[in-house]
C-alpha cells in the first residue's frame, strides 16, 4: 500500500491487468493495462457488451479482487496490494455497490437491510436506524420500510438495495447494471433517484450499463476494448 497523488480523484486505476487460467485454453487476459482516473461528482459510464471485463473491472475498483499488476487508488492512497482486513474496511466505508440482482437479505426488513452495513461499520443503532429511514423516504419508500424484499415490487428492491449502498455515506458508488433486470418503468424510476441522490451527495460513481440512452445521460463514457480502455464521445453515444 501507498501514498499517491490524487489530483482532486475519487478513483485512480493505473496499468491495471489482469488475467484468468481457463481450463485448457491457458491464461486469458481481461484487462491489459487500464487507465481510468474519476474526479469527485462524477458519473461515468462503461458501456461493453458481457464477457468484456466490466464485472472484473468494478470488482477490482471496489477492493473485491487485486490487479495482476498495477495500482488501485481511492482518495489518495494505493490498495492494490494491501492486506485483506484493511481493503474490507475502506470498502465498506467509501464504496458503495449496486447490481443487477438486488441480493437482499429476504428474512430482512427493508429498513434493515439499509441499518445492518451500518452496524457493521460501528454506526449506533438509533442513528443508523434514522439514516435508513431517511434514503428509504428520499427513495419513495417511507411506507415500505418494514416490508421484507419478498414484498416488494423488483423497482423497490432496487431502490431498497441502492439506499444500502449509500448506508455508510461512500465517495464512490459502483454499479454493475444496476437497472438490468427491470421493466423500462422501473428502470427509469430507478435510474432518476439513483441519479439525484447522486448528485446531492456528490458522488463519484462508475455505471456498468448496456443501455446506451442511459449511459448518454452521465458526464462521460468509456468502453472497453480487448482489455483496453476507449473514451466515447456523445455522438458515438447518442
Amino acid at each position: 500500500m501507498s501514498e499517491s497523488r490524487d489530483g482532486g480523484d475519487v478513483l485512480r486505476l493505473e496499468s491495471v491487468t489482469r488475467s484468468y487460467r481457463k481450463g485448457h485454453v491457458g491464461e486469458v487476459s481481461v484487462l491489459a493495462g487500464v487507465d481510468l482516473a474519476i474526479r469527485r461528482g462524477e458519473v461515468v459510464g462503461l458501456v461493453a457488451p458481457s464477457g468484456t471485463g466490466k464485472s472484473t473491472l468494478l470488482h477490482i475498483a471496489g477492493l473485491l479482487d487485486s490487479p495482476d499488476e498495477g495500482q488501485v487508488v481511492i482518495n489518495g492512497t494505493d490498495f492494490a496490494s494491501a492486506p485483506d482486513g484493511l481493503r474490507t474496511r475502506v470498502r465498506r466505508r467509501e464504496v458503495g455497490f449496486v447490481y443487477q440482482f438486488h441480493h437482499l437479505l429476504p428474512e430482512f426488513s427493508a429498513v434493515e437491510n439499509v441499518v445492518l452495513p451500518q452496524l457493521a461499520a460501528g454506526t449506533d443503532r438509533k442513528r443508523a436506524d434514522a439514516w435508513a429511514l431517511e434514503l428509504l423516504e428520499r427513495t419513495g419508500l417511507e411506507r415500505r420500510a418494514t416490508h421484507r424484499p419478498s414484498e416488494l415490487s423488483g423497482g423497490e428492491q432496487q431502490r431498497v438495495a441502492f439506499c444500502r449502498a449509500l448506508a455508510n455515506r461512500p465517495d464512490l458508488l459502483l454499479a454493475d447494471e444496476p437497472t438490468g433486470n427491470l421493466d423500462s418503468g422501473s428502470s427509469e424510476a430507478v435510474f432518476t433517484v439513483m441519479m439525484e441522490l447522486v448528485r446531492e451527495r456528490q458522488l463519484s460513481a462508475l455505471i456498468a450499463t448496456h443501455d446506451r440512452g442511459l449511459a448518454v445521460r452521465l458526464d462521460r463514457s468509456i468502453s472497453l476494448d480487448e482489455g483496453r480502455l476507449v473514451n466515447l464521445d456523445r455522438a458515438n453515444r447518442a
